[in-house]
Parts: structure tokens; sequence; C-alpha cells
């Protein structure tokens, strides 16, 4: 049997709030969970969320697919020494988060570093940030109008996009029938929610499941 699709969208470092999204609705005999991407920096847990989700890969061989979103592009380019305005972002908090849990960061990045910038079949195409409609191919990691950063119209791809990257203030994800996408970024970091979508095989949108953030995974600056 082809098993179906439980996409999250942006967690933020808010693990309590992604594992109980997870524990509430992931099934896993019938479902392939795919997050798409930040899954750090705004929120109070981002090193205890990086490895909640190595550890669901390694438990869950096959089962799980983490993408790359922008903060963990930024994240890979300040450690690389290429211009990066991670530290303004969420970075410089995240560090503290790090040194605060006795943890070291760059024992991370390979983890971060193979995680892919997309993953698509004949009916679904999900990434971070979506395909502009102004791209004639995938733009690299850094163009604004790629797959990490596009906040532009997106492309109609002839399949079902599923995005995060620009939070809904609604808490509602939010279906576009002209591009055929659909964001599911619904502010966890902002205290709104956490958002996930379940997809069948042929790319059927069957159920919306969220969860409120929860108090803990908030900081005060959000």
């Amino acid at each position: 049997m082809n098993k179906h699709y439980f996409i999250i969208g942006d967690v933020h470092g808010c693990l309590k709030t992604f594992q109980e999204l997870v524990h509430r609705y992931w099934n896993k005999d019938k479902e392939i969970l795919i997050q798409l991407g930040d899954l750090i920096d705004r929120g109070a847990y981002s090193p205890q969320t990086i490895q909640y989700c190595m550890d669901l890969e390694v438990t869950y061989p096959g089962l799980t697919l983490f993408l790359k979103g922008n903060h963990e592009q930024m994240l890979l380019d300040y450690y690389d020494n290429i211009a990066s305005s991670w530290w303004n972002n969420g970075g410089r908090e995240t560090i503290i988060q790090f040194e605060s849990a006795n943890l070291d960061i760059k024992d991370y990045l390979p983890w971060i570093r193979k995680n892919r910038l997309l993953y698509e079949n004949r009916n679904i195409f999900v990434s971070h940030a979506g395909w502009s409609h102004n791209a004639k191919g995938i733009p690299d990691d850094r163009h604004p109008n790629g797959l990490l950063w596009n906040r532009s119209k997106l492309k109609n791809l002839g399949k079902l996009q599923v995005i995060g990257h620009t939070p809904l203030t609604s808490g509602i994800p939010s279906y576009n029938p002209e591009s055929n996408s659909l964001n599911i970024d619904t502010g966890a970091y902002k205290g709104i929610c956490l958002s996930g979508i379940k997809i069948d095989v042929n790319g059927k949108i069957l159920q919306h499941c969220s969860v409120p953030s929860m108090i803990e995974d908030l900081i005060e600056s959000n």
C-alpha cells in the first residue's frame, strides 16, 4: 500500500507543541511524516527540536523526511563564513540555547546540511517557500525567489504545492486555487498554533490538524 503524507509547517523551536501534534495525529502505519523546514530559531527549544527529529529519523527509518528552511540555510551560511543575517533572526538565542544545554551546535550541522530542499512526486511538490511564478528553474539556496526564501506568487505546477515560510495569523492553512498551493505555516512561535495537513497519494487534502502553541515553547520577545 502506498502511504499517505502528514506534512507539518514551521516549528521554530516550539518542541512541546511539535511533539503534541506528532503524538496526536501522525499515523505511522499509514503516513510518511514530512516537515517543511524552519525547525529552529524564535522558539525556546531549538536544540531539542533538532534532536527530536534526528531521533524520529532513527526510530522510524523511511517514514520521516525533514526539509531545509531559510533559517537552517542562514545557520549553515553563518558557520560557513558566508554573509548571513542569522544572528539577528533568532540565531543569537539559538546559540544561547545550545550553550545552556551543554551541546555543541557544530555537532548538528552535518544532519542539517544533508536535509533536502524539496520533496516531489507526480501529485505533490513540498518545499519551504515554494516555486515562484517567475522562476524558470529552481534557483539556488540563497536566491530571493528560491525555494527557501520566496514570498512572491507561486507557479501552478499542475500538482499541489505545499509550503510554509509566511505565517498566517488566522491559524488556518490557506489554499490558493490559482497556483494550486497550500500554505500551512500558522505561526507556532507567535503563539497561534502549529498545523499539519494529511494528503493522500493522489494529492487530495484529507484533513487539517493543529494544536495551539504551548506557552513553554514561546519566547516573550516574539
